[in-house]
């Protein structure tokens, strides 16, 4: 019986971000769902069902992400989501980011090691 691959959510207009991350997210055996507008991410989230959310904070719009993030939260998410920034460690000194709805804040670029690591964390 084949085991049941947890799903990542990844909302981010940077078509380069998303290719990255799906490789790597797939080689470790995760399923990638991805987005690149917080519209679309709604959409996909919705659909999806994932068991992680990961959305860059600026998108089309600056506010976008924490936009995002707000409705998930209305619609009763419980999956955790991380906010993916250029701005990251400023941001979190600046802010209580789970006051945002958030579990963490990972730096643009992403950090391999860092986000397997917290994906066998949390999604265990």
């Amino acid at each position: 019986m084949e085991e049941k691959k947890h799903r990542i959510l990844v909302v981010d207009d940077d078509t380069d971000v998303l290719q990255v991350t799906r490789l790597l997210l797939e080689k470790h055996g995760y399923e990638m769902a991805a987005a690149r507008t917080a519209e679309e991410g709604l959409r996909r989230y919705k659909e999806a069902r994932p068991e992680m959310v990961i959305v860059d904070l600026m998108m089309e719009e600056v506010d976008s992400g924490t936009a995002f993030v707000k409705e998930l939260k209305a619609l009763g998410n419980t999956a955790p989501v991380y906010m993916l920034s250029s701005v990251g460690d400023s941001l979190h000194a600046a802010t209580d980011y789970a006051d945002l709805g958030l579990a963490g804040v990972f730096q643009k670029p992403i950090d391999p090691q860092t986000l397997l690591t917290t994906l066998r964390v949390k999604l265990k």
